[in-house]
């Protein structure tokens, strides 16, 4: 099938609604060759989860989302969340507004976080002069929400390009804010209820995303298949809703410059007070029904995904969390795969939420404790 080349690309792709279509080549398109790979990533994310700020990490990551997402008026470009960092595929038709988005973040990151946003945009026509590709599946987590896939080998191209200094985007001065509308971190830890939060991070070995590398795949998922909605961390019933100041801060400085952070701590605290009332009672507010929103949360989560490699952050009991570590190490003994696993008590919600009167929010889940950058960590140490 040619490549689809209108800004409207995402929408056109077919639907997958079983996590396992992941491994099937054949629900995946090109991205169109005029398109942008807009990339980020926290510098030293490893040290500073280690200095206890995991919170804050992957508040950054989420953040990349958010201000290219609202500083281009869209929902539906494909882009994926990495925990540190995140990447947003945007037609050419955006490359301006990306570009100041990407600035604006880098700076409020550095300002608000204290942490350092790394960020490029790399051309697809380079990554196709380099003979790789970026494709591109459309997943259905739940009937409102929906999640890219990548593979190809071009987004970790990019990604390699960006930590190697190409293709950079200089930083806004500092004082300039995004527009991060909608990012929340209003959640408590989520404990795990089988045994382990398990992140995952498992890549094609020297041979590239053979077909054995696609069977691991599929056998990893069908193991995690075996409990829980695919050893999912939420419950159906979604996460309980309490009154959590936790990440009051965070959220402040996302929404509100200095000078009304005061006043919107208020309403994000009276926000929460209602929210938590509502749910005790078995009240709705309008059409603000919080047991359905608890729900919708559940379903819309991406505890899931690929992007050249499968990410996983699983509820999972000690026998199949062996039967998957197994299946990885023979893997890389025998050059399919290269992996990372990182273990914790807790997994970590961020939210993207521009309105919860719609039931399209969107949740990405880590591990509370470094999640997928720690299991990166662990791949690359590995590799050395």
């Amino acid at each position: 099938m040619a490549a689809t080349s209108n800004d409207s690309f995402f929408d056109t792709l077919p639907v997958f609604v079983e996590f396992e279509g992941v491994a099937d080549a054949n629900n995946y398109r090109p991205l169109p060759g005029d398109w942008m790979l807009a990339v980020a990533d926290i510098v030293g994310s490893t040290k500073a989860i280690e200095a206890g700020h995991y919170k804050a990490v992957n508040m950054a990551g989420a953040s990349v989302i958010s201000a290219l997402l609202n500083a281009l008026g869209r929902r539906d470009y494909p882009f994926v969340f990495g925990g540190d960092g995140a990447l947003v595929a945007i037609p050419a038709s955006a490359t301006a507004q990306a570009r100041e988005a990407l600035a604006s973040v880098q700076a409020w990151v550095q300002d608000d976080l204290q942490l350092t946003l790394r960020a490029a945009l790399v051309p697809m026509s380079d990554i196709k002069a380099q003979g790789l590709e970026v494709r591109v599946a459309r997943f259905s987590a739940s009937p409102d929400v929906f999640y890219a896939m990548f593979t190809g080998g071009g987004s970790s191209w990019a990604e390699a390009q960006m930590k190697a200094g190409k293709y950079s985007i200089e930083a806004a001065p500092s004082g300039v804010r995004p527009d991060l509308t909608g990012l929340s971190c209003r959640w408590n830890p989520i404990q795990a209820r089988n045994g382990e939060i398990l992140s995952i991070i498992a890549v094609p070995g020297d041979a590239g995303a053979t077909a054995p590398f696609q069977d691991l795949v599929a056998q990893i998922i069908a193991i995690a298949a075996e409990q829980n909605r695919g050893s999912h961390p939420l419950p159906a019933e979604g996460p309980p809703i309490s009154f959590n100041t936790s990440g009051l801060e965070t959220e402040a400085r996302a929404s509100a410059p200095k000078g009304k952070r005061f006043l919107r701590k208020i309403a994000i605290l009276a926000q929460i007070a209602l929210t938590v009332a509502l749910d005790r009672l078995g009240l709705q507010a309008g059409n603000f029904d919080p047991k359905q929103y608890k729900r919708d949360v559940a379903q819309n989560s991406d505890f899931r995904k690929f992007d050249d490699g499968l990410k996983m952050t699983i509820d999972i009991d000690a026998g199949r969390l062996q039967r998957i570590e197994t299946l990885l190490e023979k893997a890389a003994k025998a050059g399919i795969a290269r992996y990372g696993l990182h273990r914790q008590d807790t997994a970590l919600m961020t939210c993207f939420v521009p309105t919860p009167m719609s039931r399209n929010h969107m949740h990405f889940i880590d591990g509370a404790s470094g999640g997928y950058a720690m299991a990166a960590s662990n791949l690359k140490a590995k590799l050395s």
